[in-house]
């Protein structure tokens, strides 16, 4: 019983808490990546902003799994596979937009728009005020037959 406490009490020692300067360091950094973001978006990189702002949104992930999870201090797998877990999603939505931006025409081939070039009386704001007048009068003309057949 006496060992199972020693090795409790270990483990707690080895997760002790970070003392505030860790955590503020990390909203700093946090920060600065953000506004590294926001500047890299008022640049023209062509497609490429998308992958600038992916690349530091990632490096500002695993800032916040390795302090804010303490990955960094539980065993070294764990932080290997939670990164792997980054980079595989990394690479995964790289494949995603080589393909989108390799596609030229975003329409299937047998879709044909369908234009109407047919005036629908009654109709806002294109209509006229005598499109609309005709409408009433179809409306009620419509309402005094449903009124016939009743009786």
């Amino acid at each position: 019983m006496s060992t199972h406490n020693e090795t409790h009490d270990t483990h707690a020692d080895a997760h002790e808490h970070h003392d505030s300067s860790i955590y503020l360091k990390t909203l700093v950094v946090l920060f600065i990546l953000t506004a590294i973001t926001v500047g890299a978006s008022y640049i023209d990189f062509g497609s490429g902003n998308v992958a600038i702002a992916l690349f530091i949104a990632s490096i500002k992930a695993i800032i916040v799994a390795l302090i804010f999870m303490h990955l960094k201090d539980e065993k070294p797998m764990y932080g290997i596979i939670a990164m792997a877990g980054f980079v595989f999603l990394g690479i995964f939505l790289m494949f995603d937009l080589l393909d989108f931006s390799a596609r030229v025409k975003y329409q299937p081939f047998n879709y044909s728009p369908v234009v109407s070039t047919e005036k629908i009386p009654g109709a806002s704001p294109a209509g006229t005020e005598a499109d609309a007048e005709k409408a009433r009068e179809k409306g009620a003309a419509k309402e005094g037959e449903k009124a016939g057949e009743k009786k």
